[in-house]
């Protein structure tokens, strides 16, 4: 945590208004690290019949195979019931699964218990996700991803980190009107002396929040030199968060490489901290930095929950158990990516510690500048869109 902290720190859920509980899938099958495996799991699902498709779909109570959906918006998949479906499946788009875990979706509704469009209609290029997480020492309270965070059923043998609430940086897609408290920005702007962006509220917010007895707290600032700082800062976490356009690198010596082939398929790692390797049964890759291995989100080890999504073997006879039968290169190189972005991120936090608390803006001095409490059709996603959603069984619905 650092050390910004202040007792009259307002709260994120007050700085952020808009919040959606992530979208919770209800079965494992529709998500997989590769893209290929759910093309095959899907052609499998529609040539099975009757009972057999049923039994394959896994049936919950918010989605049997006869259940009516709209289709998500901004995706093409069918809206016809799902009992009488043919054809390839929508195209899979990339979604966060768990910390620093991408990995494909089918973006079909009538697969997806909780889909939440609200959250779909404002994903674009645009979009930064603030993904709540459950306190913990040493672990960070939030997480930003460029892409939607979803929820996939996980065995309860297997420790995930759950996240909480997510609160998109823009309501309305094309990067337009700020998930942000009305007046903030302008009275940032008053404070500081020049005129901050959303994407600069968001890169403080995530080196400085911490946890508060009610809630995530961001404390903020009206010192410039302190402001520069921690946005600087934040901007440089958001790169490694977002993971999106030029990749990260540690320096030559430190980067990670594969020093020993890895197997057909790895059945469990193991570290060994002396040597900074990780072994993948007679696969070796190093170094690997005890920062890296020991970086925990929600209380769970980052690349623990990464390998166990990967190596945990399904039940076979269900569609979970569509896979690749090799661990693909992909996978490594996606490991290997993994490692220095938890690297990277452990060595900024002595920054995140140095900063100091200078001329606060507390949770009274908002309020006395009427931009606390914030309005309440501001804690509600925006209700007016420019296109046209299809409804269940292709008929169109107005917004």
């Amino acid at each position: 945590m650092p050390s910004v902290t202040h007792d009259d720190a307002p709260l994120l859920a007050d700085l952020m208004p808009w919040s959606v509980a992530p979208p919770r899938l209800g079965r494992a099958w529709p998500a997989a690290p590769d893209a290929a495996s759910l093309k095959a799991r899907w052609d499998a699902l529609v040539k099975a019949e009757g009972p057999d498709r049923e039994a394959l779909f896994g049936a919950t109570r918010a989605r049997t195979p006869h259940s009516a959906v709209t289709q998500l918006p901004g995706q093409s998949s069918g809206t016809g019931r799902l009992a009488r479906a043919s054809g390839p499946c929508a195209e899979p788009v990339r979604v966060m699964v768990g910390p620093f875990d991408e990995q494909w979706l089918i973006p079909d509704h009538r697969l997806i218990d909780a889909a939440r469009p609200e959250l779909w209609r404002v994903a674009d290029e645009h979009q930064a996700f603030t993904v709540e997480q459950t306190p913990a020492p040493g672990g960070p309270p939030l997480l930003i991803a460029s892409v939607l965070p979803v929820v996939p059923p996980r065995p309860k043998t297997i420790a995930s980190a759950r996240p909480g609430r997510i609160r998109p940086l823009y309501r309305r897609p094309g990067g337009l009107e700020p998930n942000l408290a009305p007046g903030l920005l302008n009275l940032l702007a008053e404070r500081l002396g020049h005129a901050p962006t959303p994407l600069d509220v968001l890169a403080w917010t995530v080196a400085v929040t911490g946890p508060g007895p009610d809630g995530p707290v961001v404390p903020l600032t009206s010192d410039p030199e302190l402001w520069s700082r921690g946005t600087e800062l934040g901007h440089r976490m958001l790169w490694l968060m977002r993971r999106d356009g030029e990749r990260p690198k540690l320096p030559g010596g430190r980067r990670p490489y594969v020093r020993a082939p890895l197997p057909p398929f790895p059945l469990e790692p193991r570290y060994d901290r002396d040597e900074e390797t990780l072994h993948l049964d007679e696969g070796r890759i190093s170094p690997v930095p005890p920062a890296a291995w020991d970086f925990e989100v929600g209380g769970v080890r980052v690349l623990e929950q990464w390998f166990s999504a990967r190596i945990t073997r399904p039940e076979p006879g269900t569609l979970e158990a569509v896979r690749p039968t090799t661990w693909p290169q992909t996978w490594t190189s996606e490991l290997l990516e993994t490692v220095t972005v938890l690297t990277l991120l452990s060595e900024l936090r002595p920054q995140q510690a140095e900063l100091t608390m200078r001329s606060p803006l507390t949770t009274t001095a908002l309020r006395k500048a009427g931009v606390l409490p914030p309005p309440d059709s501001t804690r509600h996603p925006a209700s007016v869109l420019d296109h046209p959603e299809e409804g269940p069984e292709g008929q169109f619905a107005l917004l």
